[in-house]
């Protein structure tokens, strides 16, 4: 994978964006200037990320990940948390009901759209094809087993397995001691 030069991401026009920000060339963004980048965040190949998106520091995004946004709603990780490939998170939905049309291609008036924000918090891990719905969201600590949706808010520090994705076991906040020495060595 080829990652973009800091002056190929300066271009791209987001928000902000920070220090030792490596994004693929091959990755999207719509609407830029809505998207702000911490530190230390590392964005793979074939990513599409859209809207109102902040990503915080020490974040990845694996291959074929989605992060789609709207107005009204905010998608937001928070500090060491990231994504195995193909997930998708999405802050907004449409009326299935059949009450209402669907799709981008109709007047707003004929739709019925329900944005809702979705926090992904401090070292979460979301499992490869995993979904998380609009207003989902994922406790800090909290492990999210590979392909599995997730339809509600989460509790903290608990793994997630399933369809629709249940807690199954506590997880270890062991990793909070390992944060400590990697903060201490990095800032030296």
């Amino acid at each position: 994978m080829a990652w973009l030069t800091e002056y190929q991401i300066q271009k791209i026009g987001f928000k902000t964006y920070g220090k030792n920000v490596k994004i693929s060339d091959k990755a999207v963004f719509y609407r830029p200037e809505l998207i702000s980048i911490g530190n230390d965040v590392q964005i793979d190949d074939f990513c599409t990320i859209g809207n109102n998106v902040e990503i915080h520091n020490n974040v990845h995004l694996s291959i074929y990940c989605s992060v789609l946004s709207t107005d009204g709603a905010l998608i937001k990780f928070e500090d060491f948390s990231g994504m195995a490939p193909r997930c998708i998170v999405f802050a907004n939905t449409d009326d299935y009901s059949g009450q209402y049309m669907t799709n981008p291609t109709i007047p707003l008036k004929f739709l019925k759209r329900e944005p809702k924000s979705v926090t992904i918090g401090r070292h979460c891990i979301i499992g490869v094809n995993s979904v998380i719905f609009p207003g989902a969201n994922i406790a800090e600590g909290t492990s999210v087993g590979a392909m599995s949706l997730v339809t509600k808010p989460t509790l903290p520090w608990k793994v997630y397995f399933g369809v629709p994705a249940r807690p199954i076991m506590d997880r270890s906040k062991h990793l909070l001691e390992l944060e400590k020495q990697y903060m201490k060595e990095k800032n030296g």
